[in-house]
């Protein structure tokens, strides 16, 4: 039992057993609260109903001793004690008598049965030695106090027993308590033992061991917590192994260009070169690797920027066939190279709200891996088509294709393909990681079909805007 007072454990045992304490005095004030309003003021309410039947029968003057009669004789058959009063010396509460004589009413009880009241009474008497409750009714004649019919029960047997009573519950309650103690006790070590694996367990998490996993031993809630936990760990788990993947891929992507750099470099500057031609030669080679070590940190850079906040469009609408036109002129030299057939087919219709700069990267990834992975030889097919309020392009190539179990990955950051990363045939992993992004970022969609050896197609689907809305 952890009796730390900031702990939940004695938080959930202090508040169990103040609730016990609580309902053990509620239900002893209940007893108390019965007794006092249902068997005393039921007492009471009964003395009143008797004596006043009794004083039914007086007819008015002196007290007969006929009448008193009729009352003793009441009272030898009644339980409780009932007899008449009619000495003046009871009656006057004590004026003009002597000051030291206890009387069985006071002045006020005295003007309450001259109007006419009964009078109820509960406590210790003197007169009797005794506790009681008690009720008198006023015998009255012509507004002079005649007399009184006063009828008690004594309850000091009732007190004994509530008195023995309240012991016995006082010994009652801290033998329930104790015992109530010892299973809460028991009860919420069970109860807090799986939280406190899952603490432990956090702690180990936090410590980089994210292999560790709770056993569910239940389906209330503290079990859904447990999953949860396992869930988390999984999840903190593969990014961990994510993120390890990610700086390894860094390290490797910028460690190939600047290894040929320093290479290269280091060759003319250590007078290796023979000539000017080898040297130009040389200097353009650490010229593509500076610009490849150029796309790869923007392509970073860029990465960051679609995972955080800090990626913002500018919008403008886009006759979207006459810009894909205009990008396709860059890449007619690099086709033409390569011999490659360029096929397309563009409806000049669609009309898009997209970032220009943005979607001309889009476009330069797709066909850039489209003349990358399409053999000499080959063709590429672009096409444009409107469908009701979006446009649909799609980049279609005859190149090597993409295998089936590769296909749910490759737009998953520094997902390759050619697990070999020759710096000749594969990029840095990024360039369908930023498309999907940015695509998104614009609201539409990108799907990616492929065969292997037969070819690829990337298909791209943007909402459009009407012309009109462009005047």
């Amino acid at each position: 039992m952890n009796y730390n007072w900031k702990s939940l454990t004695f938080k959930l045992w202090l508040t169990i057993i103040t609730a016990i304490i609580l309902s053990v005095l509620f239900a002893y004030s209940l007893s108390q609260y019965y007794y006092k309003n249902l068997y005393v003021e039921k007492l009471k309410t009964d003395l009143v109903h008797e004596a006043s039947l009794l004083g039914a029968d007086y007819s008015g003057g002196k007290i007969s001793d006929d009448f008193k009669e009729k009352v003793e004789w009441f009272n030898s058959k009644n339980e409780s004690e009932v007899f008449v009063v009619n000495n003046p010396r009871e009656l006057s509460a004590c004026l003009p008598f002597e000051i030291n004589y206890d009387t069985l009413i006071s002045e006020e009880e005295r003007q309450m049965l001259l109007d006419g009241k009964a009078v109820e009474k509960e406590g210790y008497e003197k007169r009797f030695e005794k506790n009681i409750v008690a009720a008198i009714i006023p015998l009255i004649d012509d507004d002079r106090l005649e007399g009184i019919i006063y009828t008690y029960i004594s309850v000091n047997s009732i007190t004994d027993l509530l008195k023995e009573f309240a012991v016995k519950w006082l010994a009652a309650i801290l033998l329930f308590l104790i015992i109530a103690i010892f299973f809460t006790t028991k009860w919420l070590k069970k109860l807090i033992s799986p939280i406190k694996e899952i603490e432990s367990a956090a702690h180990r998490v936090s410590e980089g061991d994210y292999d560790i996993q709770l056993q569910v031993k239940s389906h209330d809630e503290i079990g859904k917590l447990a999953q949860a936990f396992n869930d988390m760990a999984n999840s903190i788990h593969l990014e961990e192994e994510r993120k390890k993947e990610f700086l390894e891929n860094v390290a490797h992507e910028l460690r190939t260009p600047l290894s040929y750099v320093k290479g290269y470099t280091h060759a003319i500057l250590d007078g290796v070169v023979k000539n000017e031609e080898e040297e130009r030669k040389y200097l353009q080679l650490i010229s593509r690797e500076a610009l490849r070590l150029q796309r790869i940190v923007g392509d970073l850079m860029d990465l960051s920027k679609v995972d955080g906040d800090s990626f913002h469009l500018c919008k403008t609408p886009i006759a979207f066939a006459q810009f894909i036109e205009d990008v396709l002129a860059k890449y007619e030299p690099i086709i033409k190279e390569k011999q490659l057939d360029l096929i397309y087919e563009l409806d000049p219709d669609p009309i898009i709200y997209g970032d220009e700069g943005r979607m001309e990267q889009i476009l330069h990834n797709l066909i850039d891996n489209a003349i990358q992975y399409t053999n000499p030889g080959g063709s590429i097919t672009i096409t444009l088509i409107q469908q009701n309020e979006q446009c649909e392009l799609s980049v279609s190539d005859t190149g090597s294709g993409i295998p089936k179990a590769d296909l749910p990955y490759v737009m998953n950051r520094f997902y390759r393909v050619n697990k070999a990363r020759s710096r000749f045939d594969g990029g840095s992993g990024l360039g369908l990681s930023i498309v999907k992004k940015m695509v998104e970022w614009q609201y539409g969609k990108i799907e990616i079909q492929s065969k292997e050896k037969i070819g690829t197609k990337v298909k791209i689907t943007l909402p459009t805007i009407k012309e009109e809305w462009t005047s």
